[in-house]
């Protein structure tokens, strides 16, 4: 359910912003001083082991047309409870499916009107405003120290002591879990002894989790639940990024987004990059952040304001996806994007981390 950008014509209002309003009244956010959805996991069944016979792919691109707006438009509430199912995948090839219940919290409905501009390059738009973190220090600086390099060849955040988020394409293709996912590693790149290079120092992880929402089609590919956990068969020493549902960009300092990873094009370097944000919906971040293969999993994070410590705090708000071609009137628009964590996607990952929803309802 890829969603679709829509334009506001001679103060009309559009067949597809009609069908946001539709889309974006289930999805409640999560506001000050209000409670998150309470996810309970109900069962979990034990399914046969996986073939990892998928194909990793670095580069993930999507198109979204009328069709998918037709696609969302004949959603139901209970679907989106369904996208939430999740499987986990252990170390020894086996994997289970939990199903969980949805109780709406208290948050107030956001509703976001998105801008529509043009562009016609992709993967990096004009001048490359990316940088090499370069230099001991700033690798072990945080937040750039908090990026970790996936061994199915994308990038990851470090989210707790033990977990890594990443991009569900850089585990599991939508029907299979990739080759290199039954023994994946997470990286972690530490300063060089000496005057060499930055080495990458590997650990293993214990079981995968991936939501259904990203496992539910065989015939089309959705970036809307493309996220997965990793956790880590031992804690790391590293410092962590916290997470938060993500909130409008008014509501981020200078409206910008962040994120650092292993871009292809830079093998053995840390790539940081910033950019405003362009577009979003209920579940997509629309931006030209430039970025190449090999950097799907960043945690893109930005300055929010936090109103118990009284100051602007760097927090996870979405995961670096790909690229998407946008069909609108006809015309076509690109852009690079990045998957939103709405509050039933933090009370999902929130409860792989720590286990207890319950302890999820003040995060």
């Amino acid at each position: 359910m890829v969603s679709l950008l829509c334009l506001c014509r001679f103060g009309k209002m559009t067949r597809c912003q009609v069908i946001a309003i539709l889309l974006l009244s289930f999805l409640p956010r999560t506001a000050a001083g209000s409670s998150l959805p309470t996810l309970v996991p109900r069962s979990t069944v034990q399914l046969g082991r996986a073939q990892f016979s998928a194909r990793a792919v670095l580069e993930l691109a999507t198109r979204c047309d009328q069709a998918c707006v037709r696609r969302e438009a004949a959603l139901l509430p209970q679907d989106f409870q369904e996208y939430l199912f999740y499987e986990t995948l252990y170390a020894n090839g086996t994997r289970t499916l939990t199903t969980v219940e949805l109780s709406p919290g208290e948050g107030s409905t956001e509703r976001r009107w998105p801008r529509r501009r043009m562009r016609r390059k992709r993967q990096i738009y004009g001048t490359d405003g990316r940088f090499s973190i370069s230099g001991n220090h700033f690798l072990m600086d945080y937040p750039f120290s908090t990026t970790v390099k996936i061994s199915t060849g994308c990038t990851g955040v470090l989210v707790s002591e033990q977990h890594v988020l990443t991009a569900a394409h850089c585990v599991h293709d939508g029907r299979d879990y990739v080759k290199g996912a039954k023994k994946i590693k997470v990286g972690f790149l530490t300063p060089a002894n000496g005057t060499g290079r930055p080495v990458m120092r590997w650990a293993r992880v214990r079981r995968t989790q991936v939501p259904k929402g990203w496992i539910q089609s065989l015939n089309s590919v959705s970036m809307d639940y493309d996220y997965a956990l990793l956790e880590l068969r031992r804690p790391h020493r590293r410092p962590h990024m916290e997470l938060t549902v993500a909130p409008a960009a008014e509501e981020m300092a200078g409206k910008r987004i962040h994120f650092s990873g292993f871009d292809s094009d830079r093998p053995g370097e840390l790539v940081y990059r910033f950019c405003g944000v362009e577009d979003e919906t209920a579940h997509l971040i629309y931006q030209h952040c430039d970025a190449r293969p090999g950097a799907s999993g960043s945690g893109v994070y930005g300055k929010v304001w936090d109103p118990v410590r009284h100051k602007w705090e760097r927090k996870v708000i979405g995961i670096f996806s790909g690229h998407q071609w946008l069909e609108v009137g006809g015309e076509q628009h690109d852009y690079n994007v990045a998957v939103r964590l709405t509050a039933p996607k933090f009370a999902q990952i929130c409860y792989w981390i720590r286990g207890d929803y319950k302890g999820c309802q003040n995060e």
